[in-house]
């Protein structure tokens, strides 16, 4: 029996990590902000956000993380000399970034998880569900993963979790669940998660990727959840608890994504990201892709 659940208008986007895999480029500045093509990457994350319908944005933050502030804030002095050029283009764009959303942040303080940066969310959501995105996950805006576990959540409460199927050798880098089917075809009933499960005990090989739709008694459960795999408080932990047991805030379910995925947290796929959007934008896939078959060719004709 489904139920109705209210209308979800807040995300949370915890963005307090060193980023040291990107060092050096990341010493002074946030992961967050590094480019893919010409936006920082989590603009895409609250772009994400925004096209779910969710407007009210979170941050979780930490120290050295003020450009997040300062790109999602007006810049005046910027606008008045673009406007005076007359460059409207350009000034449209810098706009762009403090018109989409209701921006808030709050310092992470201790970096003890992703369970607790969500733990940290508390005070602003409230006792209303509510999202959370991974900035280091970008969806291809064609895909729009968030809008339908929105839909799945507000159709039958509970939690709802993005999954994706790995290689199952690389199950071990990820959170995993255990699922049973539920008639829909992307959607599963999750009845066990595991944090980076040996592959050899791993329930299945569906991978938890950055995107979930939590009911607000998740925030009781952090609270009262130890430190687990690396000494972190682990979000996986406390929706295995409300997984187990429905009475306490509703069922869990997954949505299986099979679209276009983008984890800007590895530096290949940073990388693969950066090209593959360029090849499709309109003013500069032709001439990027012209060279870039060109390099290719010349690379393996290469002795």
């Amino acid at each position: 029996m489904t139920q109705s659940s209210p209308r979800i208008t807040k995300a949370v986007i915890p963005a307090a990590g060193l980023g040291t895999r990107f060092l050096p480029a990341t010493k002074a500045t946030p992961k967050e902000m590094l480019p893919v093509v010409d936006k920082p990457a989590i603009q895409y994350v609250v772009e994400e956000a925004v096209a779910a319908g969710l407007s009210d944005v979170l941050m979780i933050t930490g120290r050295n993380k003020r450009p997040l502030e300062d790109h999602f804030d007006r810049n005046y002095e910027l606008e008045e000399a673009l406007s005076r050029k007359g460059d409207e283009a350009r000034l449209a764009k810098v706009r762009e970034s403090s018109d989409l959303a209701a921006m808030h942040y709050v310092r992470q303080g201790d970096p003890r998880g992703l369970g607790h940066a969500v733990l940290c969310a508390a005070p602003h959501v409230g006792e209303q569900p509510f999202a959370v995105l991974l900035g280091d996950d970008l969806i291809d805006a064609r895909d729009p993963l968030l809008s339908r576990m929105v839909e799945i959540q507000e159709r039958e409460g509970g939690s709802v979790i993005a999954l994706m199927e790995v290689d199952p050798s690389q199950i071990h880098l990820y959170g995993c669940a255990a699922v049973e089917p539920t008639g829909h075809g992307d959607v599963v009933r999750i009845t066990g998660l595991v944090e980076k499960p040996d592959p050899s005990d791993a329930p299945s090989n569906l991978a938890i990727i950055g995107r979930y739709v939590l009911d607000p008694a998740v925030f009781a459960i952090l609270r009262q959840t130890e430190p687990g795999r690396g000494g972190e408080i682990q979000l996986t932990d406390a929706l295995q608890q409300l997984a187990a047991d429905e009475k306490v805030g509703g069922p869990v379910h997954g949505v299986v994504f099979k679209g276009r995925r983008y984890d800007t947290g590895d530096r290949g796929d940073y990388l693969r990201a950066i090209v593959r959007l360029a090849c499709e934008r309109e003013d500069l896939g032709p001439d990027f892709k012209a060279w870039l078959r060109s390099y290719v060719t010349e690379e393996m004709q290469a002795p």
